[in-house]
């Protein structure tokens, strides 16, 4: 079984949508065909709730954020400052994506999450999902797809 922990912090019901669309490939048809030795589990995650040993168990990362005030929010900025130094080491290489959501930028969110992710050693698994303005159904649709595709490669 692989383990893919959906890290986010969703305060809104725009950004719960978000959090849903991710939610929703764990339900996709293709993804029970590729998992041979087992079910895939997407084990969703509050980033105000950081557990080191969620962290380490986890094959895989799927994180969700809203760019507030040009960075990554409070809440997973605290999430990465919890855990960061005792699971660096031990899950570099690990795949994982992200979607950031912003009003008006998210140049500087992208940044830190570059920075941290980076630091992390993470391998990113699909490309990131960001954009600014409304939440339309095509955002919710590629939300979905890569939360799948990082399902899909912790199987690798």
């Amino acid at each position: 079984m692989a383990r893919i922990l959906l890290i986010h912090h969703s305060p809104t019901e725009s950004t719960r949508r978000i959090s849903r669309a991710a939610l929703a490939a764990a339900e996709l048809p293709e993804l029970a065909e590729l998992a041979e030795d087992g079910p895939l589990e997407l084990v969703e995650v509050a980033a105000l709730e950081p557990d080191v040993e969620q962290v380490l168990a986890a094959d895989a990362y799927v994180l969700g954020t809203t760019a507030n005030f040009g960075y990554i929010s409070g809440a997973l900025k605290h999430f990465f400052d919890t855990v960061y130094d005792h699971v660096r080491e031990p899950t570099a290489g690990r795949p994982f994506s992200y979607w950031i959501h912003g009003g008006y930028d998210t140049t500087g969110a992208e940044k830190a999450m570059s920075a941290i992710t980076t630091g992390l050693g993470w391998s990113l698994a699909a490309d990131p999902v960001v954009w600014t303005g409304a939440v339309e159904d095509a955002h919710l649709e590629q939300v979905t797809e890569m939360t799948a595709t990082v399902m899909a490669r912790a199987l690798e």
